[in-house]
């Protein structure tokens, strides 16, 4: 691991990197107050990194750095050489930051004394598999975003001229779109131009959402572990796949209250004086994430799940609907870490609810790409289905034992103040 032990260490060495070079303080100290500046590297090629981690640090040393465009980048670079390494969280950071008077130096001394401070919030790096993952969810949220925006643009140039198309109206398709458009009103050759560049760029969008979710299914039809996420009604291949690049190692979270914080479903409170506020969600966590859960709970609602039965007895109650959805989200990411976890029931069937979802994964996935695996759609589902019903077996350990804690009788005691 990158950050094992990271309370115990000899230096600690603060690092503000830029794409072409870093600077670097050296602290001794176990306090803000304590630490003593050694020496300061300043503005070193990035190129020169490891060499310069090999003959100025230890192994003993902890090397701490802001998040930022390439952080994770040098962190890894540093770990491939056996030096320890935390990235803080750059919001913070931000905060620390003098507006009158600051350069490389004055940051990465920082930096340093930010983590000795106790109070910086570390980031966990990814793996380089996660990372891949990630870079193909946020290409295909662009590809996705950007094709809504075209859209758009098409039916306000559309509305501006006096056309209207009904609600749900093709206009990806080449010869469709252009046969309605030429129906629909008589263009001068300027106004056409206008219409030609737009529904390019429509198509172009399609096509590479498609080719991004294409991509997105074969992953989550080849890895058990993401495949066995769409046995949870409301998830399916994007959901399945967002949840494995953002999520990364499961085990980073100890228990299923932890994923929720992180997702952010959790209710935000503030509790102070004599005042005391209670709200609703939307305000921390993964943003992203968490609108993916929100749209799957939506989805659950819309359902016959008995989970969907709970969420419309909830809502009956509050008389609330975004309360239900946000209730569902919240047990739907509890039931996704104990899948993750492996503490799950072995699927004995695949009923016909599962099987056509794996219908529409695989139809996701297209064409050309089922042709190039040499297999039929049908022998590629059954293949699915045999992979869900062996997924993993959770082993009770016999020699646990649960022990309850105490339930603090106040914030104040919860968090230690007393």
């Amino acid at each position: 691991m990158i950050n094992k032990d990271a309370n115990q260490f000899e230096r600690v060495i603060g690092l503000d990197s830029h794409p072409d070079s870093f600077t670097a303080a050296v602290l001794r100290g176990q306090t803000p107050a304590q630490a003593l500046t050694e020496k300061v590297f300043n503005k070193v090629s990035m190129s020169q990194l490891q060499s310069w981690a090999k003959k100025h640090t230890t192994d003993q040393d902890l090397i701490v750095l802001e998040a930022s465009g390439n952080s994770f980048q040098v962190a890894r670079s540093l770990a491939a050489i056996e030096r320890r390494v935390l990235v803080l969280e750059s919001c913070q950071m931000g905060k620390l930051k003098e507006a009158h008077a600051s350069n490389d130096k004055i940051s990465a001394v920082r930096i340093g004394k930010a983590y000795l401070a106790g109070t910086a919030k570390t980031v966990w790096v990814p793996d380089t598999r996660t990372q891949e993952r990630r870079d193909w969810f946020h290409a295909y949220r662009k590809a996705t975003k950007r094709l809504t925006q075209m859209r758009s643009r098409l039916l306000s140039y559309l509305s501006d001229n006096g056309v209207r198309f009904k609600k749900g109206t093709p206009l990806t398709q080449p010869d469709d779109a252009e046969a309605q458009l030429r129906k629909a009103k008589e263009w001068s050759v300027r106004q056409w131009a206008v219409l030609e560049s737009m529904l390019k760029e429509l198509r172009h969008a399609e096509q590479q959402r498609k080719y991004w979710r294409s991509l997105i299914a074969q992953e989550v039809l080849a890895d058990p572990l993401l495949l066995s996420l769409v046995r949870l009604c409301g998830v399916k291949e994007v959901i399945a796949f967002a949840l494995g690049a953002l999520i990364g190692d499961i085990n980073r979270f100890a228990r299923p209250g932890s994923l929720v914080k992180y997702m952010g479903l959790n209710p935000a409170f503030d509790d102070s004086g004599q005042g005391k506020w209670s709200g609703g969600i939307g305000v921390h966590g993964r943003k992203d994430l968490r609108g993916l859960l929100i749209q799957g709970a939506q989805a659950i609602l819309r359902s016959k799940d008995p989970l969907a039965q709970w969420g419309r007895r909830l809502m009956a109650r509050k008389s609330s609907l975004k309360l239900a959805v946000a209730a569902i989200a919240r047990r739907l990411t509890v039931a996704i870490w104990y899948l993750l976890k492996g503490q799950w029931t072995r699927l004995e069937e695949v009923d016909h609810k599962l099987t056509a979802k794996l219908g529409t994964i695989l139809a996701g996935m297209g064409k050309e790409a089922i042709n190039k695996t040499g297999k039929t759609r049908e022998a590629l589902r059954q293949d699915c289905c045999q992979l869900l019903k062996a997924g993993r077996t959770y082993l009770l350990d016999s020699n646990k034992k649960f022990t309850p804690k105490a339930q603090p009788d106040s914030l104040a005691a919860e968090y230690g103040l007393r």
